[in-house]
């Protein structure tokens, strides 16, 4: 049961879009396409090859499945539906086509150290069936597309009114503000390592741009991508309230704010901030010095 209790909140939050009046069949669909796709872009390559590092293919190629299956079978009014398609299309693509270039450059043919700190979790809490572990954390993903994360883009999908909320307006404004923060600070980490290659540099600590207020610029931005998916759904949600039962309406909005925290707990210790510098600690001897002096995650100035 160690091994399969963590796949229980997901499947939990994928029964509750089906059992629902209004998105139960989107949400059989995107469901069912995502675990085809995790099948065989995510679990068949691990269990071939022992590594986990798919999973970043995987993942983001089904977040932009989710905008897909949303433009394609969203009911609602049309302006709505193509702008959060859009916006779960952007958000899996950027990430999907960077796993596939490293795909390309054989990059997935080590383990990932954040999948390799995943490991050694796995063994920390007895659980030494890694084959079946990996297999697990696999599913996992993709059963975390077919439910939380695929809940503000089906909510909105429902809302066939054509006046737009101002917290639709407030929440494509903080998406696009952190979409464009986690690229630059993306950017900015590659300019650095290149930099560093012409120097001849070896193990710096990436401390320029927005890593100087904190040590994940990219992981903030991701959560609050999807912050911003999460209060531009609220006015959609809120016009369920007529079209549900009232425990499930206050399930899906339990299950929002879940989606957040979910993400919180993902970048941060999941396979995001913590799994990283635990080999940055043991790989670049200034990352000790850097963590004194800058917030892990929240951006803030440096601290004295």
């Amino acid at each position: 049961m160690k091994y399969f209790s963590p796949l229980v909140p997901f499947i939990l939050g994928w029964g509750l879009l089906l059992y629902t009046d209004n998105l139960s069949s989107i949400s059989f669909t995107n469901g069912a396409l995502q675990l085809l796709l995790f099948a065989f872009v995510v679990c068949l390559p691990t269990w071939r090859t022992g590594r986990m590092s798919y999973v970043d293919i995987g993942w983001p190629w089904g977040v932009a499945l989710i905008g897909i299956i949303t433009w394609l079978y969203g009911e609602g009014d049309s302006v709505r539906i193509v702008t959060i398609s859009i916006l779960y299309i952007l958000i899996g693509s950027r990430m999907g086509m960077g796993a596939l270039k490293m795909w390309r450059l054989g990059m997935l043919n080590t383990e990932f150290p954040r999948y390799e700190y995943q490991k050694r979790r796995w063994k920390k809490a007895g659980k030494n069936n890694t084959m079946l572990a990996m297999q697990i954390e696999g599913i996992l993903q993709g059963l975390a597309n077919a439910s939380f994360l695929a809940m503000p883009a089906f909510i909105i999908a429902t809302n066939s009114n054509s006046t737009i909320a101002i917290l639709e307006i407030i929440g494509v404004v903080v998406w696009f503000g952190a979409f464009v923060m986690e690229s630059i600070a993306d950017m900015q980490k590659i300019s650095f390592l290149k930099k560093m290659k012409v120097l001849g540099e070896k193990n710096k600590v990436c401390n320029v741009g927005l890593w100087k207020y904190t040590r994940h610029p990219n992981y903030f931005a991701e959560w609050m991508v999807w912050n911003g998916l999460i209060i531009t759904s609220i006015p959609s949600w809120i016009l369920l309230y007529n079209a549900e039962s009232i425990a499930i309406w206050i399930l899906l909005g339990l299950g929002l704010l879940f989606t957040s925290r979910m993400m919180y707990t993902t970048l941060v210790y999941h396979t995001g901030a913590i799994p990283s510098e635990y080999y940055s600690l043991k790989k670049r001897p200034e990352y000790k010095a850097y963590q004194d002096t800058t917030n892990i995650f929240f951006p803030g100035p440096k601290k004295v």
